[in-house]
């Protein structure tokens, strides 16, 4: 048996998990050095691939540019509130949501992140350039020295490291969204998970130079992304119809076997009651033909309260349930045995010609 286990990991830092342990490993020279891991290996090879997109600033070609940019560091959201919530608006998307526990992000903090998200690509498409990697998207041509793995592999993982600190301090953004769009027949997880996927897309076309909120440009592709996957859903329905056929959602013969059932059953537990097959007393007797009518001709013996029944009996209205359920339980029992289980009655008369 699998066993399953509650992931304390942010959706992104799975993502990042799973396409490390799934993603192929391109072989090349580089990718088949011992000294890499696994997953170092895969790396080098992506980034030896084609070249990396940056959003340039005219501070990334200062003087001691790094030393200026990463001066400033910024804590990492608190997100342990994600799972939780996203559990509970999973059952329930209309249901109200506390947001003082979502911390948001000033456009300075914003700024000082994307500056050095952007500039650990700058630094990487140096090394890559150095490489013989253009715009024309072709691989190197230039083996790498183990000083410029070193490098590239250092400048990657700061760069996994902000992506996912960026959109862990926007995930908010997108549950909101979520929260707010009117698409039918679309589940708010799969909003979520393509506003998630929107969210990383933006996040690597953003520039904090222009002083612009990165929520304001998020916003309009989480949007995009809802409207695409509404698109997509519709197109599905329309290449796959289930029409509404009345004739299939009511099984017409069943329910007349069930009904039939029921008539029959009811007959039989009044032959039950009538012919006392149950072995009831006399005090079970008169509370079922009270309560009931079972075994009853008489019209005042039919639906009396429990209070009622009780004065008749001359005990209290508790004693009264209790001898109803007792004496229901040997009705139900006799029911069960000598008509909804007994087997089928064979005719062993002989086959005439």
């Amino acid at each position: 048996m699998r066993k399953t286990f509650h992931s304390t990991r942010s959706p992104f830092e799975q993502m990042q998990y799973h396409d490390g342990l799934q993603a192929p490993i391109r072989p090349s020279r580089t990718t088949a050095r011992p000294d890499l891991r696994p997953d170092e290996a895969r790396a080098i090879a992506e980034l030896l691939s084609h070249p990396i997109d940056f959003i340039d600033s005219p501070a990334f070609h200062e003087s001691e540019a790094d030393v200026r940019i990463y001066e400033k560091s910024i804590a990492k959201p608190d997100i342990s509130w994600y799972q939780p919530l996203m559990d509970r608006l999973t059952r329930s998307p209309n249901q109200s949501v506390s947001s003082g526990q979502i911390k948001r992000l000033t456009g300075k903090q914003e700024k000082v992140l994307f500056h050095q998200f952007n500039y650990a690509k700058f630094r990487i498409r140096q090394i890559q350039e150095q490489l013989g990697m253009k715009d024309d998207d072709k691989p190197a041509s230039v083996e790498p020295t183990i000083e410029q793995i070193r490098e590239m592999l250092k400048w990657h993982r700061v760069v996994e490291d902000l992506r996912i600190q960026i959109a862990e301090s926007n995930v908010g953004l997108v549950i909101a969204m979520a929260r707010r769009t009117r698409i039918r027949d679309l589940e708010f997880a799969d909003l979520v998970s393509e506003g998630n996927m929107a969210l990383l897309r933006s996040a690597e076309k953003f520039n904090a130079d222009y002083g612009f909120k990165f929520s304001t440009y998020a916003c309009q592709s989480i949007l995009k992304a809802f409207s695409r996957l509404g698109v997509k859903a519709s197109r599905h329905r329309e290449r796959f119809p289930v029409e509404f056929e009345p004739e299939l959602e009511t099984a017409k013969p069943f329910d007349e076997r069930r009904e039939s059932l029921d008539q029959d059953c009811a007959e039989e537990v009044a032959s039950i009651v009538e012919e006392n097959r149950c072995g009831l007393t006399d005090v079970e007797m008169s509370i079922i033909r009270h309560r009931f009518g079972l075994g009853s001709k008489s019209e005042d013996d039919k639906n009396l309260t429990l209070g009622q029944v009780g004065q008749i009996v001359g005990v209290g209205k508790e004693r009264v349930r209790q001898i109803q359920v007792k004496a229901l339980a040997k009705i139900r029992r006799e029911l069960e045995t000598r008509f909804l289980y007994r087997e089928p009655v064979e005719d062993h008369r002989p086959i005439t010609n």
